[in-house]
């Protein structure tokens, strides 16, 4: 095995974490991460984590026990010996905060420069050629040279692998692809798989998929069934719930909330009609008002602003609304703010697993196939095996919007203390689950001490 720096021991583990979130902007995606390095740590308290990334500082900041491994720049690890610990202390104690709270400030501005420059860009590209700009994947990037060094490779759970997210999906094929092309166990954890009928990216993970040496999904709906057209011996395949469930679950208060959490999320795999937008504005300011509750803006996602400038404007003119969470706030203070709610209604799959994670019910309000199947099969991990609900789901092109959605919140606001100690049993036994496939996991790992037989061919150059 190769060494990135003076003063690596030759025998020290070292993993490498794909995720679907390389700029940091999703507080769900960073709680998945947050849960992942700590059991790994736990297990290997010595281990190199490097967690792949395109905003090294800002992981210094968010997940400070794991180690960057800058994928836009060839993905290689850092320094070893005492200037890769003074990197590290540099980044989590200065750099890293600096950087949260940096972008915190300047990130709305420059989203809209980038916006004017593909716009910019793609005219230009039209004039010259007189052609429209290629849509499709992008290129994809080489495969990171940090695996040539690593132990393990490990997809962090996340609904990229799917058509709506078919670079997320490729590059991650590709990695593992190598990964077992060269000997270093590979698996995937947590995972929301699918929809997918593209067909190159059918055949991509029919291709890949059956290797990969364990696949946990967190629902038992669509994934298995996906795996297995594709493949995956069934021996393979097992179901775990998602990785954010403890991290919730672990902020949970004694009490029962008040508040009625509310996010709505506009984004290109969730798209909502004017009508429907109005609709679940005028249901929650009235519910809250007959409720004698505040509303709660919960803001899980700052990519493109798609949660926070959705979400907000629907407060308007409600009796008492809650402080929104900052921009440079932590998937904990999400978390925290979810525990203070009875009832959530989001469009937003995370803040659904924070709340029924901590014994909270909420209303999930879905306009999209691919959201359709991570609420089903969330519903289903805590079905609470009585006649009621913890999940309700309300679909946002029904006809008679208004009453459906009023109804799911005023029944789930009724017998929200009924669902609280089932719900969080279902956590519990998710978390169990979670820790069984880690198991598994560290079980790949040759005589437990993460020491690799001999690679079968160098990496260098490899896609």
């Amino acid at each position: 095995m190769g060494n990135s720096g003076a003063g690596d021991s030759a025998g020290r583990m070292r993993v490498l974490v794909d995720n679907g979130e390389y700029r940091l902007h999703n507080r769900g995606d960073i709680a998945m991460m947050v849960m992942t390095v700590e059991r790994l740590r736990a297990q290997w308290p010595q281990a190199r984590i490097g967690m792949l990334t395109d905003e090294p500082r800002i992981l210094r900041g968010v997940l400070p026990q794991a180690e960057p491994v800058v994928a836009h720049s060839g993905g290689h690890w850092g320094r070893g010996g005492l200037a890769g610990l003074l990197d590290e202390q540099a980044g989590i104690h200065l750099l890293g905060p600096a950087a949260v709270h940096w972008r915190a400030g300047t990130e709305v501005p420059l989203h809209h420069l980038r916006g004017v420059k593909n716009w910019a860009r793609k005219q230009v590209h039209q004039l010259i050629s007189g052609e429209l700009e290629p849509t499709g994947v992008p290129g994809l990037p080489p495969v990171p040279a940090a695996l040539a060094d690593s132990n393990l490779v490990i997809a962090l759970g996340g609904g990229y692998l799917s058509d709506v997210d078919r670079h997320r999906a490729h590059r991650t094929l590709n990695l593992l692809e190598a990964a077992r092309r060269h000997g270093v166990p590979n698996v995937m954890i947590g995972q929301g798989l699918g929809p997918i009928r593209d067909p190159e990216l059918l055949r991509r993970a029919a291709e890949v998929l059956p290797g990969v040496d364990l696949i946990a999904v967190r629902e038992r709906l669509r994934g298995p069934e996906l795996l297995a057209e594709l493949g995956v011996p069934a021996e393979r395949i097992v179901v775990t719930g998602d990785d954010a469930v403890e991290f919730a679950y672990r902020l949970r208060r004694p009490g029962i909330g008040t508040d009625l959490g509310l996010c709505l999320r506009i984004s290109d795999s969730a798209k909502v009609s004017d009508a429907a937008r109005d609709a679940i504005g005028t249901v929650v300011r009235r519910e809250s008002a007959d409720l004698n509750a505040a509303l709660a803006p919960l803001i899980l996602s700052e990519s493109a602003d798609e949660d926070r400038r959705h979400t907000l404007p629907l407060l308007a003119g409600a009796d008492r609304v809650r402080p929104a969470v900052g921009r440079a706030g932590t998937a904990q203070e999400v978390a925290r703010q979810v525990s203070r709610c009875r009832v959530l209604v989001t469009s937003a799959y995370h803040l659904a697993v924070f709340a029924l994670s901590q014994g909270i019910p909420a209303v999930a309000v879905t306009a999209s196939r691919y959201y359709d199947d991570k609420f089903y099969g969330l519903a289903d991990m805590f079905d609470a095996g009585t006649g009621e609900a913890g999940l309700r789901i309300v679909h946002l092109d029904a006809d008679n919007l208004d009453a459906e959605l009023t109804r799911a919140v005023r029944q789930l606001w009724e017998s929200a203390p009924e669902l609280r100690d089932t719900l969080q049993q279902r956590a519990v036994e998710q978390i169990d689950a979670a820790r069984a496939g880690l198991d598994r996991v560290y079980g790949l790992v040759a005589g437990g001490a993460g020491l690799p037989g001999e690679r079968a061919e160098p990496l260098q150059g490899e896609r």
